[in-house]
């Protein structure tokens, strides 16, 4: 069973142990991971915990309902807090240590005074409709980093945004740290798994996979011969329409390059100088505000 602690000063004296001292052959250095959630686990978290225990000896999950990173109106009263069978589930990867600290031990000032932007990265895609979203993710997983130390830190690719501004955080700020992102992991009719897909009632649960077909709909039409003149903003457009008549909200639906820059809607597949494309979505259904994202390789030989 993993070992919980609550302070952050409790969690360092803890992995100070393994980190060695200068000078001291006899102790012997580990690798370090940390899994970042905000608890309320599935498997797509056990699968960031068995990355991470694959890369490293001590693995240290953060279970932080992360108040800074929630807009006026959204779901931090009611998002699930399932401490106890989130340790539970963490023992079965063999996790070794949990730190859930409280809002006021990570936040002695709340909002913090400080700030930690990460540019026009976040003015786009989720940032158009969360403002100050990534402005909160930025100071969280900075101070974790700060408590944590730790030589490794894995995220899932399902935000993938949020991926793309840790990277970029970490090479500005200069941590010693490296971000390995993880591949979505889906329920076996292709929804990607998400703690916001309990909102889903069960008429909804059944309609959610069509996010992913959709998705799947435009990554063959990028690559195939047929598309290769029709222009970006045309297939954008039907698909959006075809989500839409499922009964989605949809909060953006964009092509962009892999590093997030902004394709124009008349680019064509055979048009296109960047090849490594990712397709991207954000769209309510009913409660939950569901994401997902696939990346493609457009055909070289156009």
């Amino acid at each position: 069973m993993p070992i919980i602690y609550h302070d952050i000063s409790a969690l360092q004296a803890a992995l100070q142990s393994y980190r060695g001292h200068q000078n001291d052959s006899q102790v012997g250095l580990k690798r370090i991971a940390l899994v970042p959630t905000m608890g309320n686990l599935h498997d797509g978290h056990l699968e960031l915990v068995k990355i991470a225990k694959q890369q490293a000896d001590i693995v240290v999950v953060s279970i932080f309902v992360n108040p800074t990173q929630f807009g006026a109106g959204e779901d931090f009263d009611s998002y699930p807090r399932t401490l106890d069978e989130d340790v539970e589930k963490l023992a079965t990867v063999e996790a070794d240590y949990v730190f859930a600290p409280s809002i006021d031990e990570m936040y002695p000032v709340l909002p913090p005074p400080t700030s930690v932007l990460a540019g026009a990265i976040t003015a786009q895609l989720c940032g158009q409709s969360r403002a100050g979203h990534f402005d909160g993710v930025g100071i969280v997983v900075s101070k974790l980093f700060n408590i944590v130390q730790p030589d490794m830190a894995v995220f899932g690719q399902k935000d993938y945004q949020q991926l793309a501004i840790i990277k970029q955080l970490v090479r500005d700020l200069s941590y010693p740290i490296e971000i390995i992102g993880a591949p979505i992991v889906r329920a076996a009719d292709g929804l990607a798994l998400s703690s916001r897909n309990q909102y889903l009632n069960a008429a909804e649960r059944q309609i959610a996979p069509v996010l992913h077909r959709e998705l799947q709909y435009m990554v063959q039409k990028l690559k195939s011969d047929d598309q290769r003149e029709q222009d970006f903003g045309s297939l954008l457009a039907e698909t959006h329409q075809r989500i839409t008549e499922a009964g989605f909200i949809i909060d953006y639906l964009e092509i962009k390059t892999d590093e997030l820059e902004v394709v124009a809607n008349n680019a064509t597949a055979s048009t296109v100088e960047h090849k490594n494309l990712i397709v991207l979505v954000a769209a309510w259904l009913g409660r939950a505000r569901l994401l997902d994202n696939q990346l493609v390789t457009v055909n070289q030989s156009f």
